[in-house]
């Protein structure tokens, strides 16, 4: 298995498709870089933050993440992290998502990242090896989007106003506030929100409480801890909202998540 080897020392290599692990300690930081090839990241423990200029994305257990080749990207790990990569030649990743996503692994998915990561880095285009990596190109343009993402604006002071927010987020914090530390009226306030960000005000401000919940949970804090911290009028009312968003309570995501990771 080739583990443990940064991207950068073998991306060049000859071959459209290769596969990688790397393990991580809770708290590591990989400053701001980028690859010449675009990466798929799937996570079978601990948290992965991905920031870029325009945004942050949260990669939970058993979850995955795209990467186009050339973004500038700084990563941070919440917990032990094992991480799996598949890196594809920039050509090939031409037609996949121009931006950053979080997407959801499938189980077939993930038996061939495991199957790839036993490969030899070199091999042949019509080996069985070059076979597995070609379907998996196929599979990473299936992957379901999942909404863990958060957009940064451009405009600086908009931009500065979303990062002190979340630093402390509250789900109840209202539009006209935003507008008015920002001089702006309501119109033209929610017009460059959703020119900067791509989304409404209201979805953005659930979204950061998400995004910046997930960690928390994943890392064993209480459910009601969070929500209350969130601004929530109780849990049942962030759970209803986690389960909107990500198809199942908290209780639940977080159990499917572990007993994966812990499948033999």
């Amino acid at each position: 298995m080739v583990r443990n080897i940064r991207a950068d020392e073998i991306e060049r290599m000859d071959v459209p498709v290769l596969a990688i692990g790397n393990d991580y300690a809770h708290g590591h930081a990989i400053p701001p870089h980028h690859h010449w090839r675009g990466q798929l990241l799937f996570g079978t423990s601990g948290v992965v933050v991905v920031s870029t200029p325009t945004g942050t994305w949260v990669m939970p257990p058993q979850r995955g993440m795209w990467i186009p080749p050339g973004t500038q990207h700084h990563v941070r790990m919440l917990g032990a992290v094992s991480v799996e990569s598949i890196l594809l030649a920039p050509d090939l990743a031409a037609d996949m998502p121009g931006h950053c996503q979080v997407v959801a692994i499938t189980p077939f998915m993930r038996s061939l990242i495991g199957k790839a990561l036993d490969l030899p880095l070199a091999y042949e285009a019509d080996s069985h090896a070059g076979a597995l990596m070609a379907l998996i190109q196929h599979e990473m343009r299936q992957l379901p989007v999942l909404p863990l993402s958060l957009p940064l604006p451009v405009h600086a002071a908009l931009a500065r106003r979303c990062r002190q927010f979340l630093l402390e987020p509250k789900v109840h914090e209202a539009i006209e506030d935003w507008a008015a530390s920002l001089a702006m009226s309501r119109r033209s306030f929610t017009r460059l929100f959703r020119r900067e960000t791509g989304m409404s005000f209201l979805n953005w401000r659930q979204q950061a409480c998400l995004v910046t919940a997930l960690p928390r949970l994943v890392a064993g804090e209480a459910v009601t801890s969070v929500a209350l911290d969130l601004g929530y009028d109780n849990p049942a009312a962030f759970t209803s909202m986690f389960k909107r968003v990500l198809g199942a309570s908290p209780r639940v995501y977080l159990r499917d998540a572990y007993l994966k990771d812990n499948a033999p």
